[in-house]
């Protein structure tokens, strides 16, 4: 994640003054701790990976970083099965940086897991430039082209792509 990726997590989770943020993927950690920067100081992050390993590393790092036990909560497991038995409209911001093939499904998980005000962010829509390219593209390229149109599409959503690291996308749910 590049650092002006992480500086743009911090200011949205704490525009919208995150006291509750889904994580979809933990990796390392790294996009974590930007946005339990962010968070309010009584935040919990939920992160969700299907690798125990990458949340263990996670889990160091925020501790590296001075972060309470309690501020985070790990669940292991795929994204997809995971999500719905998180609580509805129970988050300020939801952050989706997983399989990217699953983007358009964490949508509508993410529309239902938010409140209303709440913000949903997508990492690596421009799929290093290939989301614009013209030609025969891979079904992630085209996976990700059908978010940004249903997200610019939606009633419910009040989008922008900001133009860091490799693409975040934004909306607001009205």
């Amino acid at each position: 994640m590049s650092p002006s990726t992480g500086a743009a997590l911090r200011l949205l989770a704490a525009s919208v003054d995150a006291k509750a943020v889904a994580e979809i993927g933990t990796g390392c950690g790294v996009s974590g701790i930007h946005l339990l920067h962010g968070m309010r100081p009584d935040g919990v992050l939920t992160t969700v990976d299907p690798e125990p390993e990458h949340q263990q590393f996670a889990r160091q790092a925020f501790r590296v970083c001075g972060f309470a036990s309690n501020r985070a909560r790990f669940i292991p497991g795929r994204a997809l099965e995971v999500l719905p038995r998180l609580a509805d409209a129970g988050y300020d911001l939801v952050f989706c940086d997983g399989d990217r093939l699953e983007y358009p499904d964490y949508l509508a998980e993410s529309l239902r897991l938010l409140r209303p005000g709440g913000l949903v962010v997508f990492e690596g829509v421009f799929a290093n430039g290939r989301t614009v390219d013209s030609g025969p593209q891979p079904t992630e390229v085209l996976r990700l082209r059908e978010l940004l149109r249903t997200v610019r599409e939606s009633q419910e959503l009040v989008p922008s792509l900001l133009p860091v690291g490799d693409g975040l996308l934004c909306a607001v749910k009205r």
